[in-house]
């Protein structure tokens, strides 16, 4: 299940942008695409946090879930405030669109577990779906973004992200 799960996310993430690596400009995510990009992927972190906190009965793992939403709440509040400061529409596409789909057929998934079952997938997601995520920030959607100040907030957002990847992993190696 995590790695199945690492691969489609990493496959969503990347699906509008492949032919990139040899391809022009014009074939780059614009701005608001990857400002989109970057929304859906804080909200269904958020809708993941959320189930969590519902179902979850460890402490270490309902203050994870806690963190979650809280951090990725912030970030997203920044980046409306920024697209509404610059005036420009985040515009739905490809990645966007399949990365909602899989986060909603995960959460049914999961949604399905109990215990100790439902917290281990829980934060296994939670690792594969931060380096997915680190990964394609750092290799597609930072380089990508050509607004200064959506690059700085994407950078910022990378090293939250890279702390709960290492607090997930620290979460997972706790769980029995």
């Amino acid at each position: 299940m995590f790695s199945r799960w690492s691969a489609a996310i990493a496959a969503a993430i990347f699906l509008s942008s492949s032919a990139l690596q040899g391809a022009g400009a014009a074939d780059k995510p614009t701005d608001p695409q990857i400002a989109h990009i970057a929304y859906t992927a804080g909200v269904i972190d958020i809708n993941a946090a959320k189930q969590a906190q519902k179902k979850a009965k460890s402490k270490d793992v309902k203050a994870f879930a806690e963190d979650m939403l809280r951090d990725h709440e912030a970030v997203n509040k920044q980046a409306l405030a920024l697209v509404k400061k610059l005036n420009v529409t985040p515009e739905d596409n490809d990645t966007s669109k399949a990365l909602s789909r899989q986060a909603s057929e995960k959460l049914v998934e999961l949604g399905k577990l109990n215990g100790a079952a439902f917290e281990k997938a829980y934060v296994a997601n939670e690792v594969a779906y931060h380096k997915a995520v680190n990964s394609a920030l750092e290799a597609q959607l930072i380089p990508s973004a050509n607004n200064a100040e959506l690059k700085s907030l994407l950078q910022t957002g990378l090293k939250i992200f890279q702390g709960h990847q290492q607090h997930a992993e620290h979460v997972a190696a706790g769980l029995k």
